[in-house]
């Protein structure tokens, strides 16, 4: 089979395409003939060895599939060959999404929903597993609710001020000037243009903070919750921001997405509903995987898929 391989960290440049043996699924698994495989920031972190999450070249890069279950591995029951199928398969161990082929667990798989192409079922894993299991699980989103969502033209943000308003809540997002109108039309309540205001002074009473950033950030994202209020990030808080936190009745989760079958048949059922899209920037084929990962790092909004 064909498959993306890198043989050391580097830019995009060091992405090549090379013929590798195909797996064999074990038991529990199965063997998906994958169609699209999605790309995410996190991708370029590991390609550049800032995130060492897969260890020393070589390895096969990718998390987000969506394709066609082409063989069993024994005991596996709730699937069968033939199969349209997608979700975030190993993370954080490697997974080998940017291949013709990949062995994964069966029970990280969901029934890709019917209403969207396989290109925008893998840009959806993911991303959407992140602002799901940020807002529902670790925010504990409830309808009325006030909520900031940093990004909100991001592939987790425009994701995130979906969700977010597909469970009744009211919510605010930031966005750069050309992303603006975008970010609206996806329901967002009111839109912060992060680079002509400061957010702190735009956004009030605010329940729950989805932050992509981590660090100073973070703690700014402080000054506009509530007491009782939290702030979910993605990336690592101070202890200084947790004190503070504290002091202000604040909870602060530091969250890491995790595989999730449940939560990727609940986001099925939101885009059968109409309720959740996926904008998808661009898609590339497989042997340009290189190409995607450079026109991902200019910040386009939504998801840079890679089509086999």
């Amino acid at each position: 089979m064909r498959a993306i391989i890198q043989n050391s960290f580097g830019g995009p440049d060091v992405l090549v395409i090379a013929d590798r043996p195909a797996p064999s699924p074990e038991a529990g698994e199965v063997l998906v003939r994958i169609e699209a495989a999605g790309i995410n920031p996190v991708d370029g972190a590991v390609r550049g060895g800032h995130y060492p999450l897969l260890g020393e070249p070589p390895f096969v890069l990718g998390w987000d599939v969506s394709g066609i279950v082409e063989a069993l591995g024994s005991g596996v029951s709730r699937l069968k060959v033939g199969d349209a199928v997608f979700g975030m398969t190993r993370f954080p161990k490697q997974a080998a999404a940017y291949a013709e082929l990949a062995a994964v667990p069966a029970d990280e798989l969901a029934p890709k929903p019917e209403g969207i192409d396989h290109a925008q079922a893998a840009a959806l894993p993911l991303a959407g597993l992140t602002a799901w299991q940020g807002l529902v699980r670790h925010g504990r989103l409830e309808p009325g609710k006030r909520v900031l969502i940093h990004a909100g033209a991001g592939g987790v943000g425009h994701l995130a001020v979906q969700i977010a308003k597909a469970h009744g809540a009211y919510v605010v997002a930031t966005a750069s000037p050309e992303k603006l109108d975008f970010v609206r039309s996806l329901g967002a309540d009111e839109v912060i243009d992060y680079t002509r205001d400061d957010f702190t002074g735009k956004a009030r009473d605010i329940d729950l903070v989805l932050d992509p950033f981590g660090g100073e950030h973070a703690e700014q994202s402080l000054e506009v919750l509530k007491a009782g209020g939290v702030l979910v990030s993605l990336l690592d808080v101070s202890d200084a921001t947790k004190a503070k936190a504290r002091t202000r009745g604040i909870r602060v989760e530091r969250m890491s997405v995790v595989p999730d079958r449940a939560a990727l048949v609940e986001l099925g059922k939101l885009i059968n509903a109409k309720k959740l899209a996926v904008h998808v920037a661009k898609a590339f084929p497989l042997e340009q995987a290189g190409a995607a990962h450079a026109f991902l790092a200019t910040r386009p909004i939504g998801k840079v898929v890679l089509t086999v």
